[in-house]
């Protein structure tokens, strides 16, 4: 068996594939779009991984024959019974080395914490809450966004933003500055026809208008300032749910802050603090810094038995530089 590693991130906007040698020196980084099966289909997954993988093993110099371990991190795998079809998908790479298949969540966490459990809340497009505690025992949530009312990524936050410019333009609700930002985007005629279009599909907020509402939530608009706050405590909510299924909330433990929405910065995490301390008063928040993908080469190195401490900072610093390429 060989004495180098893949990581693997599918995710729901992109994916990346990692690979480092035995020391944690990052030596092949690929990048592609989304690989969450949900989305794009198993073929389409299968075709991303293989295109990723095979950038990451021709920039480390060596083939998937020479791999020790691989851990895969893989958006829309929430549940047991899709195992089988994640294995299916998976075969096309050819593995031959040990192989650990998780939802994405969990490497994020591996990449994060440095006791190497806790709780990891993701928040980019959608949103998710998985965690280990020092068992390994696992906990998690649907993933299912606002149908198992799971919130908040940035589908549930720009979806609530067009609730309030409907709550504004009937009279249930506040003015908003969100209606005339919505106005420009579409080139609306006014706040009727913004309406209008919005209800009848002519016009639809996609997730990338989040960070404008963070940006009108900064410059005092109310409404967009309720919003953020409602966000952060429903992925507090997450993350207490995820808490009380591992029974860890008298513990010492890591809740890792994963995903872009986090670069809104306090307006998000401050309420998620206040849910989740006022169950769970040990807890400590980190932001990842890494690139979740670094956690799939750290569970492929424990499953291969080789993973040390110190390779965890390494990988990070390597993956970081070979991002900066």
């Amino acid at each position: 068996m060989g004495s180098y590693y893949l990581g693997v991130d599918l995710g729901g906007s992109k994916s990346q594939a990692l690979v480092a040698d035995e020391n944690g020196q990052a030596l092949g980084l690929g990048t592609g779009g989304s690989g969450n099966h949900e989305t794009v289909g198993y073929e389409q997954m299968t075709r991303v991984m293989l295109d990723i993988t095979g950038q990451a093993l021709a920039g480390a110099g060596i083939k998937i024959d020479d791999l020790g371990g691989a851990g895969l991190g893989i958006a829309g795998y929430d549940w047991e019974s899709e195992l089988a079809d994640m294995q299916a998908a998976t075969k096309p790479l050819g593995l031959s080395c040990p192989l650990e298949l998780v939802n994405d969540a969990l490497i994020g966490l591996a990449a994060g914490a440095e006791s190497g459990w806790g709780v990891a809340v993701v928040s980019g497009t959608g949103c998710n809450c998985w965690g280990w505690d020092d068992q390994h025992r696992v906990g998690h949530v649907t993933g299912a966004g606002s149908l198992m009312a799971e919130g908040a990524g940035a589908i549930e936050l720009t979806a609530r933003a067009v609730q309030a410019v409907s709550r504004a333009w009937s009279r249930r609700g506040k003015p908003t500055a969100i209606t005339q930002e919505l106005i420009d985007l579409f080139g609306a005629c006014d706040m009727d026809d913004l309406v209008e279009g919005l209800c009848t599909y002519r016009y639809f907020v996609e997730p990338s208008f989040a960070p404008r509402i963070f940006k009108l939530a900064e410059e005092g608009d109310e409404v967009a300032g309720d919003l953020i706050r409602w966000a952060g405590e429903q992925l507090g909510s997450l993350a207490l749910g995820v808490i009380h299924q591992l029974k860890i909330a008298h513990q010492a433990f890591e809740v890792i802050l994963v995903g872009r929405m986090f670069d809104g910065g306090r307006r998000l995490i401050d309420p998620l603090r206040r849910v989740v301390l006022a169950v769970a008063p040990r807890a400590k928040f980190v932001r990842l810094e890494a690139p979740p993908v670094v956690g799939g080469v750290l569970l492929g190195m424990k499953k291969a038995g080789t993973w040390r401490v110190e390779n965890r900072r390494r990988l990070i610093d390597g993956a970081l530089a070979l991002l900066d390429k």
